[in-house]
């Protein structure tokens, strides 16, 4: 039997029992193992982690871990990043395009509301839709850990809150699409692309009100469902300046570099923000005060101070 101690830090924290949340433990396992296996046994979906570090060095998903290892496990956008740390994954695409299963139907139609490609799983079987996320080079979002456990499935995304609303704002937090709103422009029925079309070529298919009193439509170039803006179109702007007001007030879109950081589990420089390039200063071990105000490091770590 050998052993290794975790640390999982900020929302990976999410997917393990209480007691293990927001503080190291000791994971037993008959070895040997590749870390990727452990840590989701621990819990945690692959596609969830972002960096890996193993006594002071990143590694890899494939990595075996010697008996009596530290490990410390860190998301996205943790504010921690390693020099020459290992791709745990390729690039994501661009522009990112999502799978969705079918418990997020309303997530699905919200995301294409403001112009985000979300193909609709439905009700395909699970090795169904880890295949054509991979095929596809698709995130899944799913609440299914175990779907999201999938050795095919590279990208994905696992939203905590049943509510569509708080769903629909932690993926574009996630995925950083705050500012990449481009509404009206895909069909909520078959994620399709809408163009123009002519009120005559459509005068067929409209109600009598609608006729007289709409005269610009659009007209989705998959399966030809009709839109205009009616009633509904009003919601549509509500969404669009909540979006924006919380792009404003996000503070991840406006962070500044703060210096680097050294856990004790890493025992190595981690830079909090990429793209940072200055000497250090000093360094300051962190106490209580101020690690309630820096996220991401805790009591005990050091940071270097930049001037």
């Amino acid at each position: 039997m050998a052993e290794v101690t975790f640390h999982f830090h900020d929302e990976l924290n999410d997917f393990l029992p209480p007691r293990w949340r927001g503080a190291e433990f000791a994971y037993a396992y008959n070895g040997p193992q590749s870390v990727k296996h452990l840590i989701e046994a621990a819990g945690v979906p692959h596609p969830e982690v972002a960096l890996i570090v193993a006594n002071g060095q990143p590694v890899g998903f494939e990595h075996q871990p010697a008996d009596g290892s530290g490990i410390a496990v860190y998301p996205e956008h943790s504010g921690v990043a390693i020099e020459d740390a290992p791709a745990l994954r390729p690039p994501l695409p661009e522009p990112v395009a999502f799978l969705t299963d079918n418990h997020l139907g309303r997530l699905t139609r919200t995301l294409r509301l403001l112009g985000f490609d979300t193909a609709y799983g439905g009700d395909a079987a699970d090795d169904m839709l880890a295949e054509r996320a991979h095929d596809e080079n698709r995130v899944l979002l799913t609440r299914d850990r175990g779907l999201l456990k999938r050795s095919l499935v590279v990208f994905g995304y696992c939203p905590r809150s049943t509510d569509p609303r708080q769903q629909l704002f932690a993926v574009l937090r996630r995925y950083r699409l705050l500012d990449r709103v481009e509404a009206w422009r895909r069909c909520l029925r078959c994620n399709g692309l809408l163009r123009p079309v002519d009120k005559a070529a459509v005068l067929d298919r409209l109600e009598p009100k609608t006729k007289l009193y709409y005269d610009e439509f659009q007209q989705c170039g998959r399966c030809g469902q009709v839109y205009w803006r009616g009633s509904h179109f009003g919601e549509l702007e509500r969404l669009v300046v909540e979006v924006q007001s919380r792009r404003m007030n996000d503070d991840s879109y406006h962070l500044q570099p703060i210096g680097f950081i050294r856990s004790p589990l890493t025992d190595r420089l981690a830079a909090p923000n990429q793209g940072y390039e200055g000497a250090p200063d000093a360094w300051l071990e962190v106490d209580n005060a101020l690690a309630a105000g820096l996220e991401g490091i805790a009591v005990g770590d050091e940071i270097i101070v930049v001037t």
